[in-house]
């Protein structure tokens, strides 16, 4: 909380600005083209990001495909993992997140102009029809993320377990899977302070389609949750 509010002070000339800009864009979302509403979305996540201390560091942005119609498969920390990636990664994306979250102000703008989905994990249908939905968006070259611990961890840098069933867009899509390791993604949000922080965004060689076509869903998950955590244990 002292973070957000450090935010908000810092950026106090262009917060009201900014957040008109931002709730106007999540109620006409069709009036701009992807790209731009990625800029703008990044735009008002720079500034946040500096007005909080909040350093990203990258590494890996050569991994992410050229070629449009990808998914990311980061481990999930908190409340700002999105915002780091934003920040971290030149190519606009959307995002499968849920419910529970989806009227928490600023995050529910933030994914509206993005175009996310909202999952029901209590409801079995409404789940299986997002992955439809967002195997087909990927199939016609739209980037999505989906955490697939299902949930955030509670233990910092320690990667909850990977969910097979949410790799099934990216199987039905026939996709690369792009892994993200974020590390320390937990502490601006997560603890009650406004010391400055350095959030650190891997991204991992891409698993392209032929590479897991013949593994199962489990075994993907698997594989990628190893990948993430020995990145993560070699950067702490």
């Amino acid at each position: 909380m002292k973070r957000i509010l450090l935010m908000v002070i810092r950026n106090i000339f262009m917060v009201p600005y900014g957040w008109i800009r931002l709730c106007y864009r999540a109620a006409h979302v069709d009036k701009y083209t992807e790209e731009d509403m990625y800029r703008f979305l990044q735009w008002i996540d720079l500034h946040a990001n500096r007005g909080g201390n909040v350093n990203i560091d990258v590494h890996g942005r050569e991994n992410i495909p050229d070629k449009d119609g990808f998914m990311f498969f980061p481990n999930h920390q908190g409340l700002y993992d999105v915002l780091a990636i934003i920040e971290a990664c030149p190519r606009p994306f959307s995002v499968v997140a849920k419910k529970e979250i989806r009227n928490i102000p600023f995050l529910k703008q933030v994914f509206a102009c993005m175009k996310a989905y909202m999952i029901d994990r209590e409801d079995a249908r409404q789940a299986m029809q997002v992955i439809i939905d967002v195997a087909r968006e990927v199939k016609k070259g739209r980037n999505y993320l989906i955490f697939a611990e299902g949930t955030r961890s509670k233990n910092g840098n320690r990667v909850g377990t990977f969910k097979g069933g949410s790799f099934k867009s990216a199987t039905k899509a026939q996709c690369p899977i792009v892994p993200v390791a974020l590390i320390d993604s937990f502490k601006p949000f997560d603890r009650n302070t406004i010391a400055p922080v350095t959030v650190q965004v891997h991204f991992l060689k891409p698993m392209l389609y032929e590479e897991y076509k013949d593994m199962k869903t489990t075994e993907i998950a698997a594989l990628v949750q190893k990948q993430i955590q020995e990145t993560i244990d070699a950067n702490i």
